[in-house]
């Protein structure tokens, strides 16, 4: 062993430097950030830290200033969980059925996956775009049909499950849909072949042999879903109507907000997604140990 440590060569040294520094500036910020947020009664923004406490995550659970903290988390959950089983339901239909040649397959294909490369900002005032032009067809019709009492009633069609909603799936649809192509791509048929020649029907076959297999990959893309529309701030900037999801609230305040209080909210927001992280992983790595046993 210590000769091999001895061979090192001064690039091995090198490199190994340059990725704890990558290490260190990708979750520096957020150790910061979680050690601040832990500051006593007269803490400050910035180091030295004066006090250990949890005073700030009880002045986070008051309410900061006009923000209603647990609605605009609890809009985010809600608006994550549905992009989770969206994301899931949509790759894995979409996988299924590129496992066959498909008419205008690799068209659909780049258009889905050009939502990657297109501007989010941009992304997202023309889904904004889109359901203010709906509204003003809504509103026309409703007009030409005299219903005057459901055109004073109504609002927006722009909201968190509609064009916030619609918004998130263009970020996290192309990488569920990746994500499932690769499992397919080394998914051997034998397996459906023999269940299909042991007398199982095609929702057979995937029920009890496909899904079993693609399980741990689904649990992954619910994981991606989430943590992906979690944090989401700029495909929702301009689609998601009069509410704000808790990414936007926290950017709103970090203009007005001066105290700690601030980054016990980080704290929070991050502790969520690395237990759905840890959930997923927990949960992907059960199905295996099953499927090995099975």
């Amino acid at each position: 062993m210590s000769m091999n440590k001895d061979q090192r060569s001064a690039g091995f040294w090198l490199l190994a430097a340059f990725f704890a520094a990558f290490v260190f500036f990708l979750y520096g910020p957020m150790l910061v950030i979680v050690v601040l947020s832990f500051q006593g009664p007269e803490g400050g923004l910035t180091f030295p830290l004066r006090g250990f406490s949890l005073h700030w995550f009880g002045k986070l659970a008051e309410g900061l200033g006009v923000v209603d903290i647990g609605a605009a988390l609890k809009r985010s959950l809600a608006l994550g969980a549905a992009v989770m089983a969206l994301t899931v339901l949509f790759s894995v239909l979409a996988g299924l059925a590129f496992r066959k040649k498909l008419a205008g397959g690799n068209t659909l294909f780049y258009v889905v996956v050009a939502s990657l490369i297109m501007p989010s900002i941009i992304v997202s005032l023309g889904i904004g775009l889109e359901f203010r032009l709906i509204d003003s067809g809504l509103k026309w019709l409703l007009e030409a049909l005299g219903m005057t009492s459901t055109l004073e009633e109504y609002g927006s069609s722009l909201g968190l499950f509609t064009s916030a909603l619609g918004a998130h799936l263009t970020w996290t649809l192309p990488f569920g849909l990746l994500i499932m192509f690769a499992v397919f791509n080394r998914f051997n048929p034998a397996y459906e072949e023999a269940a299909r020649d042991l007398g199982a029907t095609p929702w057979q076959g995937f029920r009890h042999v496909v899904l079993p297999l693609i399980a741990p990959s689904i649990v992954g893309i619910g994981m991606f879903g989430f943590t992906l529309s979690w944090d989401e701030i700029a495909r929702t900037s301009q689609a998601i109507g009069d509410v704000n999801t808790l990414p936007l609230e926290l950017q709103g305040l970090t203009t007005t907000v001066t105290t700690p209080s601030i980054y016990a909210l980080g704290t929070v927001t991050t502790v969520i997604s690395l237990l759905v992280m840890a959930l997923a992983i927990g949960l992907a790595w059960w199905l295996k140990q099953r499927q090995n046993k099975g």
